[in-house]
């Protein structure tokens, strides 16, 4: 895995301190420009390591304000597309994964209108269960289109992370996503692989990922285990990046 770019490791060591006590909710952290001096960068490189704590919303501002503080634990922004690893990372926890069954199959009616290809097409379909801190939490099934399946099926079964391991191989960035989010019971796989009884209540997470001109990567449905995640919405009258809609 490449070295995190430095605004990267300015971000991280943030993220500790907020985590640690350091800057607790409700303090206020250093300008920029005391920053910038302390971590031996210029004011563009913190001003990324800041952007990428607001997202989190770890931190906000006021007009004419300093940073504040306002939680200790990253969230993902809904305004952001990051990788389950990713945000683990973020957070200061560990991600694993477990590929526990992989197959070429033809593409079901559904799967083929997310994934523009023609009802019939072939498409890697993989069960995988995702692990913070070597605990599970979240059972993915995803579908891939052929075009990047073959890639997929090349890594290993523990890749720790799929989308980082396909940017490194094939240069393939994961650009854009659509999240539908709603509650399901869990089935019998779910269940067997997320340590919970059947019929327990899990957060589902039905997304598709496009590259920058819009070409389809993937439809997954994302079943994570009660407890284990919060997602959280922060918005304005500004903005507003959760639409609403019917189930």
């Amino acid at each position: 895995m490449p070295e995190p770019a430095r605004h990267e490791r300015i971000a991280d060591e943030l993220r500790r301190a907020i985590a640690d006590g350091r800057y607790p909710v409700g303090a206020t952290l250093p300008s920029e420009a005391e920053l910038a001096t302390a971590h031996g960068a210029s004011r563009g490189t913190v001003r990324q390591a800041v952007a990428a704590l607001l997202a989190e919303g770890l931190i906000g501002s006021r007009q004419g304000a300093r940073r504040v503080v306002l939680s200790t634990t990253p969230s993902q922004s809904f305004t952001e597309l990051r990788s389950f690893a990713q945000w683990a990372r973020a957070g200061g926890r560990t991600a694993g994964g477990l590929v526990v069954a992989a197959g070429w199959e033809t593409a079901r009616a559904e799967e083929a209108g997310l994934l523009q290809v023609r009802h019939g097409s072939p498409v890697l379909r993989v069960l995988r269960v995702r692990t913070l801190d070597e605990e599970p939490v979240l059972l993915e099934r995803t579908v891939y289109a052929e075009w990047i399946g073959t890639a997929v099926e090349a890594l290993p079964a523990d890749c720790e992370s799929v989308t980082q391991r396909l940017y490194d191989d094939t240069g393939l960035v994961f650009a854009h996503g659509e999240h539908h989010i709603d509650a399901v019971a869990a089935g019998t796989a779910d269940a067997e692989h997320l340590g919970v009884r059947r019929g327990s209540p899990l957060l589902r997470v039905r997304r598709t990922t496009t590259t920058a001109d819009g070409r389809p990567v993937e439809t997954s449905d994302d079943r994570y285990r009660p407890g284990s995640v919060v997602f959280t919405v922060r918005n304005s009258t500004q903005t507003n990046p959760l639409a609403r809609t019917r189930a």
